[in-house]
């Protein structure tokens, strides 16, 4: 997962892909969904991201989760985790869609979650991503383990319901997942039709956040593979960023002189400002380049709701796309 805390991609462009080629670590397998979980009071299995059957002798009820779009679908499935990796950076850039009950234990960093902490918690299940496969070995020796594929940007949306399926799996939560996955397809079709109504979706627009890089201004693009890219496709919108993105987020890198291409674009620019530093408000205004950009003149700048978690489950999607036609269709 992309370290927006710590603004790990904020790295010398050369080091920034390595990091993205690095983050290119998940399966385009289809993945969760095993037919022979049982009811919820049985034994209950899946399949997870590195193709191993996760079987538990009754669903997980103790539940530790370290990484945000699961700790989000837990949660949204009804079990609220034991223990979150980074509950302060939880709460700040995803905790708006599933926010978390006071009494949930806080068990380290993302990068670096301590094991011991997690062991002490007495989890039925541990939920973590390809990226943090490295920890598997250590938590096998007390609990079992899932591995959730957390992102593909060959089809994102796809691999986000089977993330979410195979969770439900193993907490006995079929239904509800059924109905969650629902309420974000009619989402879906509420958004794009609200922007087919407005006749607004001839506009491309440019998701980014940003971050201060030194003496530099350090400007990601999510490109149609990342999530928010991927929702947008799915309502209608076009992505005005054509450049290089990593196979597994969809993420690019670009500066203040790579914007300059849009100098005379017309599109919506909307951007992430999670952190309150307002890089694209303030930081760039008075950059001669920004501030000739056109999107700028026009004020086609649309600042994303705070805690709105752009590589997070159903519920954040749903507020993605809530903006989406609260930018284009209100």
């Amino acid at each position: 997962m992309p370290n927006h805390h710590l603004r790990g991609p904020a790295v010398p462009a050369a080091l920034t892909a390595l990091l993205l080629a690095a983050a290119a670590c998940g399966t385009t397998e289809e993945t969760g969904g095993d037919d022979e979980a049982t009811a919820a009071s049985g034994p209950v299995s899946t399949v997870d991201a590195r193709g191993e059957t996760v079987e538990l002798a009754s669903p997980a009820e103790t539940v530790v989760v370290l990484e945000w779009a699961e700790v989000e679908i837990v949660a949204s499935l009804g079990v609220m985790p034991a223990g979150v990796a980074d509950i302060e950076g939880y709460t700040t850039w995803a905790g708006t869609a599933e926010p978390l009950d006071e009494g949930v234990a806080d068990v380290g960093t993302r990068q670096e979650p301590s094991v011991d902490s997690i062991a002490g918690l007495d989890p039925d299940l541990v939920i973590l991503e390809t990226g943090d496969e490295a920890l598997v070995p250590q938590l096998e020796e007390f609990t079992s383990v899932l591995v959730t594929e957390g992102t593909d940007a060959a089809d994102n949306i796809a691999r986000m319901k089977s993330d979410v399926t195979m969770i439900a799996d193993l907490l006995g939560k079929n239904d509800e997942a059924d109905a969650l996955l629902a309420d974000f397809d009619a989402k879906v079709e509420e958004v794009a039709a609200a922007i087919e109504t407005a006749g607004t979706g001839d506009i491309p627009y440019l998701f980014a956040d940003g971050w201060d890089d030194g003496a530099t201004i350090s400007i990601r693009p999510f490109g149609p593979g990342s999530l928010p890219g991927a929702l947008a496709g799915a309502v209608g919108l076009t992505n005005a960023w054509t450049g290089e993105t990593d196979e597994a987020w969809g993420l690019g890198a670009t500066d203040v002189e790579g914007m300059a291409q849009y100098t005379e674009t017309e599109l919506k620019f909307i951007y992430n400002n999670s952190f309150e530093d307002d890089i694209f408000n303030e930081k760039l205004m008075g950059n001669a380049i920004w501030d000739d950009l056109r999107f700028v003149e026009d004020g086609e700048m649309y600042q994303l709701p705070v805690g709105a978690w752009t590589f997070g489950g159903p519920r954040s999607c749903e507020l993605l796309l809530d903006f989406y036609a609260e930018v284009y269709a209100s």
